[in-house]
């Protein structure tokens, strides 16, 4: 067994090597996928690939982390946690469960300490058919300067503009106009991409290997950024379907907790397109698919997108100061992960949860 908070890191170096000691001590074979970059300390990046059961059962679940880069803190630190933890992978076996664990979907992100991939994409924007027409975002583009101003931190006009706006349309339709993903300006915020980024690609092909033959897959991909501190907020992660999201709610929901939905409204997410899950549907038609996004609270979300638009700026101004581009990936790291042990003891402790319900779910 590991404590909670070893199975955490600060960095990404740190949190790669932690998920291949916890692979070498569950005896499992870690499948690299090489990124074709390196990292911030001048590290390998990987998106890592490690299963544990049956290649050929029927029941997979999915465990990841990093789709977006700087929330693999958390995802790491559940994944670490659950490579040592004798209960719960005994319960899978029993359960005749195999469990799929894909450390860093986005590891340069995850690296520099970023949301987005090399490509500056949002992963959970890019999953669309890019052969046809790309949607158009109208109020994103309305707020695209105001987001990125020509100097940080924003003048006091500049914070006027953002709140008249705000005050105008509401925080609910700021929050949407931000979020839910553009496709015309390259370095936005939120930023869907022009075609499948190598994450896109890489994932698509790890489901193809591993998830062909199952029968039933269950996927929960760990985040953070929305919702109270520490909570762990559980979204149906399929497409808009009654009968998934009942099987979801019987897996994971309770009366007072029910799984929430960016369909009806009832997340703290607003309604996006181009979801990495599209691709389960793609890659894996044989098979009935229940997914989750388990998302869990740090900052308030005008704080964290906050944060989100001073990363982009200095994304755009990368000759900043160093001082100024120090305390904005400080403040990005506190929008992503909170470092107490109090919010990792949460973290894992819904974490776990969460899989001893999928696999009984697959199960059942």
């Amino acid at each position: 067994m590991i404590g909670i908070a070893e199975a955490f890191s600060p960095r990404y170096a740190q949190a790669r090597q932690k998920f291949l000691q916890g692979c070498v001590s569950a005896g499992l074979t870690v499948e690299p996928h090489a990124h074709p970059l390196k990292g911030r300390d001048g590290e390998d990046l990987s998106m890592d690939v490690a299963l544990d059961g049956d290649a050929n059962a029927q029941n997979l679940l999915i465990v990841s982390s990093a789709c977006h880069g700087a929330e693999g803190h958390c995802g790491s630190g559940v994944q670490v946690f659950a490579l040592h933890d004798a209960e719960w992978r005994e319960k899978a076996k029993a359960q005749g469960v195999a469990v799929l664990y894909v450390h860093a979907l986005n590891p340069h992100g995850f690296s520099y300490g970023r949301r987005v991939t090399h490509e500056n994409v949002d992963l959970n924007r890019n999953f669309i058919d890019f052969s046809k027409p790309v949607p158009v975002n109208e109020p994103y583009a309305k707020l695209h300067d105001l987001l990125l101003p020509a100097t940080w931190p924003p003048t006091p006009e500049n914070q006027a503009a953002v709140d008249k706006w705000i005050a105008k349309h509401g925080a609910t339709a700021y929050q949407a106009a931000v979020t839910s993903g553009q496709y015309q300006f390259d370095d936005g915020l939120f930023f869907g991409g022009k075609a499948p980024t190598w994450s896109n690609k890489t994932i698509r092909g790890v489901l193809k290997r591993h998830a062909g033959n199952a029968k039933r897959i269950a996927w929960i991909d760990l985040h953070t950024g929305l919702g109270p501190n520490g909570l762990g907020e559980r979204i149906f992660a399929c497409r808009d379907d009654k009968v998934a999201y009942a099987r979801a709610n019987a897996w994971w929901g309770t009366p007072a907790a029910p799984v929430t939905s960016i369909y009806d409204g009832s997340s703290t997410s607003a309604l996006l397109r181009g979801l990495m899950w599209d691709s389960v549907y793609e890659e894996c038609p044989q098979a009935e698919y229940t997914g989750i996004a388990l998302e869990y609270g740090t900052l308030p979300i005008l704080e964290v997108t906050g944060a989100l638009r001073a990363d982009h700026w200095l994304y755009k101004h990368p000759q900043a100061p160093a001082d100024l581009a120090d305390g904005i990936r400080a403040r990005m790291l506190e929008a992503f992960y909170t470092d107490t042990d109090a919010w990792r003891g949460q973290i894992v402790s819904q974490a776990r949860q969460a899989m001893f319900q999928a696999a009984d779910g697959l199960s059942g």
